[in-house]
């Protein structure tokens, strides 16, 4: 999807800059530069003409889209629909306006219908956001002083040996045998539409009893975690005041798709602070807040298993540290990690074997996911068996040449040579855009010999591959292969530019310079133009921005236009 937008995006540039010059002088109000946004996701999920706009296009994207990614929420309700409103105009009054288009006046009519609604969902937005930043100080403010905190073992989970994650099948299968959604399943559906709930007690406690049954729980100890529980996974939401409603697809629960599934479970992953004992005594309880992921870590840390004898003994210590109230929590809590294991096991993320606790596939998945989120460095990779050519491709790209091979011999152990190449042609194929990847691709098919001439035969029919496959044949001297012709030659430096534009101007410019003296790169300039790469364009700019020679400036200027003039 990146590669998607970047190439719309590299589309509607000069589009949008013309707009730009035109509407200090033609319009009044709004920030023309909000309009890029409406303008490429309108490409995007609208109309691939950028010209084309359609009664209908302006709700999809200010209603459905834009909230889903605008960056400044304030920003866009004070100037985004006059500055659509400015756009419009300028493509009507200059002629850019595509035949089948509505009228003007008819889509203005509409900008006007959802103005409101438009500025509804900025202010939703704008409100949410501000709850988040609040939650996100409070969240910093606790950070540094939880039992619970992943950041003092930084250094230690970076130096684990690389975590092999299992694929999403075997994944979802696992998560939809957890016990504990399950049961947030069943209390959701017990509630049911329209409930009310009290102010002081959601529940009163008849109706806690009448859930206990319903479930099948041994007693109500558990209840209100399931309850938490159930509003994380949205089985349950307010529908108003003082009302709550089951969702209409929680009683379908477990999903068939795999996704959905997955999807579901990592909204509940952060209840493992559920597992936290719970005392009758706040200050106690809060002296064991973050048992559960202290636990969680230890077992990452250990690789997997732990005997609880040992986990007891080290975590009271760490309790004891932590608060000056931690001996006495731990010791009124009885077995302080009975809660923690039980609700863990619930949720699918670890197994318990007379005194041994391990990690599950689904909790190691889950632990990977915490991580990530609060940007602490892990590696974590798809296991070998369930390792694809693009997870191959794509993860080899952070890895060091020794180590990218290792990986690559591991994976080739599992296929045959003339299947692995197939399967790595294939994955360079799915996104032309990605240079890097076809790149790496075209390498690792070429270590394969011969037996990857089949594959590459049939690469000859992808526009994105064939330079490669026509220039591997021919060094394999395979029988009537075509030679590689101009075309060929000039979409390899392509995308050879593209990878070293990503990694910075330094190595972009130099990358120029490898071509040869100014006179050669420019004579290049004048014939590469003509090639179909999906990142021409924004090449031939970055030439005319970046490169020190003004005749080399001037030639890719020249390039650029002959480009967008259609070639």
């Amino acid at each position: 999807m990146t590669d998607r937008i970047d190439t719309a995006a590299a589309e509607l540039r000069p589009l949008l800059q013309e707009f730009i010059l035109w509407a200090p002088e033609n319009a009044s109000g709004g920030d023309p530069d909000l309009v890029g946004p409406v303008a490429l996701w309108h490409r995007l999920i609208a109309r691939t003409d950028v010209g084309l706009w359609k009664r209908g296009d302006l709700r999809t994207v200010l209603l459905e889209r834009i909230p889903q990614v605008v960056e400044d929420a304030e920003a866009a309700a004070e100037g985004m629909v006059a500055a659509v409103r400015a756009y419009l105009t300028f493509l009507s009054s200059t002629g850019r306006l595509s035949p089948g288009s509505d009228p003007l006046p008819r889509l203005l009519a509409e900008l006007d219908e959802i103005e409101d609604d438009f500025l509804d969902a900025m202010d939703d937005i704008i409100t949410e956001r501000e709850w988040d930043e609040e939650d996100e100080l409070d969240d910093e403010e606790d950070e540094g002083d939880s039992l619970g905190d992943f950041e003092p073992f930084a250094d230690e989970i970076a130096a684990l040996p690389t975590i092999r994650l299992r694929p999403d099948a075997e994944l979802a299968d696992a998560a939809r045998q957890t016990t504990l959604i399950a049961q947030a399943r069943d209390l959701s559906v017990w509630v049911g539409t329209g409930r009310k709930v009290g102010e002081q007690t959601l529940l009163s406690d008849d109706e806690v009893a009448d859930a206990v049954r319903a479930l099948g729980l041994p007693d109500a100890g558990n209840i209100w975690n399931l309850w938490n529980l159930a509003i994380d996974l949205e089985f349950l939401a307010p529908d108003g005041s003082d009302t709550v409603s089951v969702d209409a697809d929680t009683a379908a629960w477990p999903y068939d798709d795999d996704e959905d599934v997955l999807d579901v479970w990592m909204l509940g992953l952060h209840s493992i602070d559920y597992g936290d004992p719970e005392l009758d005594d706040d200050d106690l309880t809060l002296a064991l807040s973050g048992l559960t992921r202290a636990l969680l870590i230890r077992l990452l840390l250990a690789g997997g298993s732990r005997s609880l004898a040992e986990l007891r003994d080290e975590l009271a210590e760490a309790v004891a540290e932590y608060d000056d109230l931690g001996t006495d929590a731990w010791a009124a809590a009885g077995d302080p990690l009975a809660p923690v294991t039980a609700w863990l096991t619930g949720y699918g993320m670890v197994t318990v074997a007379g005194d041994v606790v391990s990690l599950t596939p689904l909790g190691t998945e889950g632990l990977v996911h915490l991580l990530d989120d609060l940007d602490i460095e892990v590696d974590a990779r798809p296991a070998i068996d369930a390792m694809t050519a693009f997870d191959l491709l794509s993860f080899s790209a952070d890895m060091s040449e020794e180590e990218a091979d290792e990986e690559f011999a591991a994976w080739l152990a599992q296929r045959e040579p003339s299947k692995a190449a197939v399967e790595l042609l294939e994955a360079a194929a799915e996104e032309e855009s990605d240079a890097l990847v076809r790149v790496q691709a075209a390498s690792l098919v070429g270590s394969l010999g011969e037996a990857a001439v089949p594959a590459w035969l049939e690469a000859l029919k992808e526009p994105s591959l064939r330079p490669y496959a026509a220039t591997h044949l021919t060094q394999l001297e395979v029988e009537d292969a075509p030679e590689p012709t101009q075309a060929d030659t000039h979409w390899l430096i392509l995308d050879m530019w593209t990878i070293s534009a990503g990694l910075g101007n330094q190595e972009f410019v130099s990358s120029l310079y490898d071509i040869g003296p100014a006179q050669t790169l420019i004579g290049l300039l004048d014939v590469i133009w003509k090639v179909h790469h999906p990142h021409l364009e924004e090449l031939l700019e970055a030439i005319s921005e970046q490169h020190p020679d003004k005749q080399v400036v001037k030639a890719a200027k020249r390039a650029l236009f002959k480009a967008r003039s259609g070639r």
